[in-house]
């Protein structure tokens, strides 16, 4: 946990980075004394009917006076923030507290050069944020009528606005708490910029290779080729000093000689020069970079290696005019497009053209991705390499995939994350339309690799594949995998369910391929596995044409596998066109193997009978061949999976009852943020059982009344007030559930039996230190159940749910989820341990009340989600029964919250 400023100074966490509607980036913070030069150049530069709709006055210049009135904020009553581009203001607004309330004025000024770029929304999401830290419930603006731009802001941003007009001007006003309308207006609007920003870079008009060399075999020299024989559309420019053609066109010494505006700088320099090349770009009005240049990853402080690339400070660089960056350390970028073809990459051919887009973050991989979609004649609509991804993300190709209308399915490698839950937000929106396939280690998240420069997380062993999960991606555990399935949706159409007709001309291997579909999940509902194809070749192609339609035209068969193996003699005789045209007459899919082949000219892992997409969006020709049956049924079996999520849909937003609005919210933080108070720095605070249950309270989770006592005779009284029969507990935490050990003594009746158990407790638990007693009333009898919940660092609020003893203790047996969850999140999250099926009845016990566990999970998922400042919480154990839910145990622990990854404002990933 990190301390971030609540009041006064400056709130340096409020700095962003921000993607503007044509694409472009932008940085936004809060404004400062040192800006007054800057708002009067802006106020200079406004039209005499922007400043009359800014100050329903015109004034050609603003005093001293309003300019230290609107640059020195206390940034708490009083806000303001600008974006800038180039270091100069293009957008300003800010708030002013109504004295005494919770609303305040709000105001913009927008530069009219940069009109009709989305500066208003972002600054009005900005505002509404800080001003809901300050406490803030509603934003007021006075605004004339012919002011349309500025209404529409207000009225587009999807909160509840009203409008009232009073003496010639319109009185607006809308409370600042998030809607659910508000989010998806935010969440459009990111997409659509950030979408934006990728397809300005995969789609340029003016292309220059920075460090473009004459010298075969370097990397400038290969760069230009590149886009020269792959045939891009547009222009192509070298930019050496030192030469006057590289690769048959025209060198220039600078980018200030190219006359055409260039759209993409590919950059081949060494790291000592990356810094002014960016500053070139930028004061040239490159739109954006993509950076070749492998850096010296050195992390001496005190070596003075002037190659050593400070990746922050390029990714700065870059954003102060605008331009987004790829790289460094990227092997390049293509588009398949015929009206496009861009190879600004490291690859002397372009791939087929087809449905597959491409991303990953590891240069290596990239080469390997790459090379594996060539030999396996994968059609790709597009292929992006970020290399050490510092600044644009999987989170943006995966908003461009989603508008492409090229790609029809994606493939993404990742080492490491930067925001996750917006990935999960992202991911889980896409794979509704087409299917992400993401292969990471095991480890992504954990560790991170050279050049990457993002938070870890100290989520539990599973949290990161449970919030993939969640999000409907295909996961994979390498590259060899996802190429595996992609080659499967690049070339069939989806499965329709699990149901699996299997073909081939060995019995024994049919067998095979039946047992390996009973553990995949799928049902082997025709197997046939006695196809003759030791025939004259006429007699074998219309054997397998009628066994394969056959199969195809079966009612109970969803998908069909095909085996094949060599003819006595040992020649594999090629049917692939054969089997591509029957399978192209059907709209079940198809999987194949070749087993037992010799001849290695046969290429096996590929797509057999394989020809380029020719129109936009449709399936590749082709098949997948695979060279073991079982490979070919692990692809099939992951993509029947994503199917079925796809079809059960990803549920409903769910709000227990109390819950709905922000008073529940607004008063968990003024708990949490009173309790703080004099928390200092990272320092993490145990909260005491009184606060433990008055926060839980908040939130309609009640505790089992529990009394701490020192004496026999304060047992006696309290157990009188809560009434028999009552337990007693060790306050040990490891202790105080455990029977076997003498932690607990229950369904004690009377007064006698109460003061033998504490005094049998007492001689047993002390070999264990001198733990204190405490008593409970006793709660009705029930499954034992754990819910946990932290703030990890990289993830933001993790919850995890599990079945109380060993299950958890020693077989790590939970489920973990990310929030927010959907009614269907929180029911998987309850059915997903391995020992949940004793919740639903189990030897004779009846099945619990799941309606209430669900309740209680989701009750605590929601105060995770809207308390950052909640750094743990558990509740053990959880006695679920058929009667209902009681909570017996709560720990909560509290800090001072770093800034989420993800949070209800527009903003790109910091470096």
């Amino acid at each position: 946990m990190g301390e971030t400023p609540r009041t006064g100074g400056y709130p340096a966490h409020w700095e962003a980075d921000v993607v503007l509607r044509d694409g472009a980036a932008a940085h936004l913070r809060p404004i400062s004394p040192e800006d007054a030069e800057r708002l009067q150049r802006l106020h200079s530069s406004q039209s005499e009917s922007s400043i009359y709709l800014r100050y329903f006055t015109f004034k050609s210049a603003l005093t001293e006076k309003e300019l230290a009135r609107f640059t020195r904020v206390d940034h708490v009553d009083r806000v303001a923030m600008v974006i800038l581009l180039d270091e100069e203001i293009i957008g300003v607004g800010g708030y002013d507290r109504i004295e005494g309330t919770r609303e305040a004025e709000v105001s913009f000024n927008i530069s009219d050069r940069h009109q009709g770029r989305g500066l208003g929304s972002v600054l009005l999401e900005h505002l509404a944020a800080a001003g809901r830290e300050r406490g803030l419930e509603r934003f007021s603006a006075e605004v004339l009528p012919e002011n349309r731009k500025m209404l529409g802001v207000f009225s587009e941003a999807g909160y509840e606005t009203q409008r009232s007009f009073e003496d010639g001007v319109v009185m607006v006003e809308f409370p600042i708490d998030p809607t659910e309308k508000s989010r998806a207006v935010m969440e459009a609007r990111e997409h659509r910029a950030e979408s934006r920003s990728v397809a300005e870079l995969l789609a340029p008009e003016q292309v220059a290779v920075i460090g473009a060399s004459r010298e075969y075999g370097s990397v400038g020299y290969h760069l230009v080729q590149n886009l020269i024989e792959g045939h891009f559309t547009g222009g192509v420019h070298s930019v050496n000093p030192e030469a006057f053609e590289v690769g048959g066109v025209e060198a220039y010494a600078s980018l200030a000689h190219i006359k055409q505006e260039v759209d993409l700088a590919v950059v081949a320099v060494p790291a000592e020069h990356l810094p002014e090349v960016i500053a070139d770009c930028g004061r040239n009005g490159v739109k954006g970079i993509l950076v070749v240049t492998a850096p010296d990853l050195g992390r001496d402080a005190d070596a003075e290696d002037a190659r050593r690339l400070d990746q922050r400070e390029l990714v700065r660089l870059a954003r102060r005019w605008g331009m987004r960056v790829i790289g460094p350390a990227s092997v390049g970028l293509l588009n398949t497009d015929p009206d496009v073809s861009l190879n600004a990459s490291l690859s002397p051919t372009m791939p087929l053209r087809g449905g597959v887009g491409l991303f990953s973050q590891s240069a290596s991989i990239g080469v390997s991705l790459f090379a594996q979609a060539n030999r396996r004649e994968l059609g790709l609509s597009s292929v992006i390499s970020a290399g050490n991804r510092a600044d644009l993300s999987g989170n943006d190709a995966m908003q461009y995939f989603e508008d492409d209308d090229s790609t029809r399915a994606v493939g993404v490698y990742l080492e490491s994350f930067g925001n996750p839950r917006k990935f999960s937000r992202i991911a889980r929106r896409l794979s509704r339309t087409k299917p992400v396939v993401v292969a990471k280690s095991d480890v992504m998240g954990r560790s991170l690799p050279p050049g990457h420069e993002v938070r870890t997380t100290r989520a539990p062993m599973g949290a990161v594949d449970s919030m993939l999960e969640h999000s409907g991606v295909i996961q994979v555990g390498n590259h060899d995998s996802l190429m595996d399935v992609l080659q499967v949706l690049a070339t069939q159409p989806l499965p329709g369910g699990g149901r699996v007709g299997i073909l081939s001309n060995s019995p024994s291997m049919s067998r095979i391929l039946a047992d390996t579909a009973g553990t995949l999940d799928l049902t082997a509902t025709h197997v046939v596995g006695d196809l003759d194809l030791d025939l004259p070749r006429a007699e074998a192609d219309a054997a397998l044409a009628g066994a394969l339609e056959a199969l195809f035209t079966a009612e109970d068969v969803d998908a069909v596998a095909l085996c094949l193996q060599p003819a006595v003699t040992g020649e594999h005789y090629d049917h692939s066109r054969l089997i591509s045209q029957t399978a192209r007459q059907h709209t079940k899919p198809m999987v194949a193997s070749w087993i037992g082949v010799l001849d290695t000219s046969v290429p096996l892992n590929h797509i057999g009978n394989a020809a380029p997409v020719i129109e936009k969006g449709s399936l590749q020709q082709g098949f997948p061949v695979f060279s073991s049956p079982e490979r070919s049924l692990t692809a099939l079996a992951k993509i029947v999976r994503y199917q079925r999520w796809r079809s059960q849909g990803i549920g409903e937003p769910y709000v227990p009852a109390g819950l709905e609005g922000t008073t529940v919210a607004r008063r968990g933080d003024e708990l949490l943020d009173g309790w703080l108070e004099d928390v200092p720095g990272a320092e993490v605070r145990q909260l005491e059982p009184e606060r433990c249950a008055e926060l839980l309270e908040a939130y309609g989770l009640s505790l089992l009344r529990s009394v701490a006592f020192s004496t026999e005779e304060e047992a006696l009284a309290a157990a009188e007030t809560l009434g028999y029969p009552v337990a007693v507990k060790s306050t040990n935490t490891y202790l105080r559930h455990r029977l076997d050990l003498g932690g607990v003594q229950l369904n004690i009746e009377d007064a006698e039996a109460l003061r033998r158990a504490i005094a049998e407790m007492r001689r047993v638990l002390a070999d264990y230190g001198a733990a204190g007693l405490e008593l409970q009333s006793m709660a009705p009898a029930g499954q034992g159940c754990v819910i946990r919940a932290i703030e990890d660092p990289l993830m933001g609020p993790v919850v995890s749910f599990g079945l109380s003893g060993d299950a958890v203790e020693l077989l790590d047996d939970w489920a973990h989820a990310v929030p927010p969850l959907t009614d269907q999140d929180v029911r998987g999250l309850v059915q997903s341990p391995r020992a949940a099926k004793r919740l639903f009845g189990y030897k004779g016990v009846p099945a619990v009340d799941l309606a209430a566990l669900e309740d209680t999970l989701q009750r605590v998922a929601t105060l995770k989600d809207n308390h950052p400042q909640v750094a743990s919480l558990e509740l053990t154990p959880v006695l679920a029964s058929p009667e209902g839910v009681q909570v017996l145990h709560a720990a909560i622990e509290i800090a001072n919250p770093e800034q989420r990854t993800d949070s209800a404002r527009r903003a790109i990933s910091r470096y």
